[in-house]
């Protein structure tokens, strides 16, 4: 499998798995729902309950604070979306266009995850940034 569709699943189970939290949840839903009954069609009616349910456990682990929790439905379907990507190479195009549809902004800026961890003992000091930081010190 390309590594651009490796990539491209990754990232778009990370941004459904976001988007399910947000006003765009419906319209994400839809959008994936829509792919698999193209792709897959046996299968979109369970695809639409399955999110449904990974949007149950994702409100569940965000009220808990159980970061791991989400991290795993982002990875879970990821690998669904690799899956599908797999089997059916053609929609791939597709899923980027509803992407940038449910999330214009993430799209238009490049925005992806971003993990950092840093660690600090003694007197050290940690300066973490996304992007732009500005550090003045006296």
């Amino acid at each position: 499998m390309e590594a651009q569709l490796v990539e491209l699943a990754r990232t778009a189970g990370v941004a459904v798995v976001t988007l399910m939290a947000t006003d765009a949840w419906e319209r994400t839903r839809d959008g994936v729902v829509a792919l698999w009954r193209r792709a897959s069609p046996a299968r979109a009616d369970g695809v639409e309950g399955e999110l449904e349910a990974t949007r149950d456990d994702l409100l569940a682990a965000r009220e808990d604070g159980d970061e791991l929790t989400e991290q795993e439905l982002r990875e879970e379907w990821a690998g669904r979306l690799r899956r599908l990507l797999r089997e059916q190479p053609d929609v791939a195009e597709e899923l980027r266009r509803m992407l940038a549809e449910a999330d214009p902004q993430a799209q238009s800026t490049g925005a992806g995850t971003v993990q950092m961890r840093a660690e600090a003992s003694g007197s050290g000091r940690v300066y973490q940034a996304g992007r732009d930081q500005h550090i003045t010190e006296r």
